[in-house]
């Protein structure tokens, strides 16, 4: 069974089938596009897997040649106690929900510091937090904005969008009650993030906050009013950086291009162009390849992944085989 205690033992495995597939089923150098020949590439260079592991059991090769990435950019939106310490192994960048700057705080603090105790430097492990940003020129005119969009917001598709993201059925409460933990198999972050935060919820607000935006956040302001929150909270928090919901598909991101981004640029928190190469490249400045200080590394000498496993497997007696032999 696959439940929310689980989920990141699979994960854990899903992600090593993956490195093999892209890390390491076709080295460097198999494919030729030898028009002439008529050889796209060299056979010998690409390898099946093998992998046979309790999850998943994939034997063959990648289905296509490697991009010049191989594998993704990785980016881990867990926010759990599992989830930050899968974070701090694979992630290359993590997305989290925080609704308060001392939850993400908190949030920050411990996933820097997992990823420092799995070997890595935490000061290379960006963290995206998710807002919704509501803005015009003036903070009057974003105020009316948002007045307007409340306008239009749901009791009960609130309750329903909140009930799916965190598997509790809240329309079973009283506007009054207050959001309480339950264990459910869904996101548990996010019921930790409400009914353990810095702030006790009634089901009324959860009902109100969820109607506009996703599950962080919400700033109406001015372009000057709502750059100096997120600096703040960037300083407040140490986090890296913010993913953008949307309160009106594709309004609100107009309205943060043509409003915001103007002042993030004027104080030179935002690029005005972007380096050329893959996203890795753009966001890391080094090379299109995962690093070898990632787990992935290891992956990559798929033959020799393949032997090891092997070996590891335990012999089977002698007489067992016999037995099998007759049974057959």
């Amino acid at each position: 069974m696959r439940d929310h205690s689980n989920r990141y033992e699979v994960a854990t495995e899903y992600v090593e089938v993956l490195y093999k597939l892209l890390e390491g089923s076709w080295e460097d150098g198999a494919v030729m596009r030898d028009r002439e020949k008529r050889v796209f590439t060299h056979p010998e260079k690409v390898h099946e897997i093998g992998h046979k592991g309790k999850y998943f059991e994939v034997p063959g090769y990648h289905l296509c040649e490697p991009s010049p990435q191989r594998t993704p950019v990785l980016f881990q939106a867990g926010a759990s106690g599992p989830g930050k310490a899968f974070a701090a192994q694979h992630a290359e960048c993590v997305f989290v929900a925080a609704p308060t700057q001392a939850v993400l705080k908190n949030y920050v603090s411990d996933v820097r510091r997992k990823a420092a105790e799995a070997g890595r430097d935490p000061d290379k492990l960006p963290i995206y937090n998710l807002v919704t940003v509501i803005v015009d020129e003036t903070d009057a005119k974003a105020l009316a904005k948002f007045e307007e969009y409340k306008r239009y917001v749901s009791y009960d598709g609130s309750l329903v969008f909140m009930s799916g993201w965190t598997g509790i059925d809240f329309g079973q409460y009283a506007p009054t009650d207050l959001v309480r933990r339950v264990e459910t198999n869904a996101i548990v972050s996010a019921v930790e993030h409400l009914a353990g935060g810095d702030k006790a919820w009634t089901i009324e607000e959860l009902a109100i906050w969820g109607g506009v935006g996703g599950m962080g956040p919400v700033f109406v302001s001015s372009p000057l009013t709502v750059t100096d929150i997120l600096q703040q909270w960037v300083e407040t928090t140490g986090v890296d950086g913010f993913n953008l919901a949307y309160a009106i598909a594709h309004e609100t991101f107009e309205d943060v291009m043509h409003y915001l981004v103007p002042e993030l640029q004027r104080r030179g928190v935002y690029p005005t162009a972007y380096t050329p190469g893959t996203l890795r490249e753009k966001l890391f400045g080094g090379g299109a390849r995962l690093p070898e200080t990632h787990p992935a590394n290891r992956f990559r000498d798929i033959e020799r992944v393949k032997r090891e496993s092997q070996q590891a497997q335990p012999a089977t007696p002698t007489h067992a085989r016999a037995e099998a032999e007759t049974a057959r």
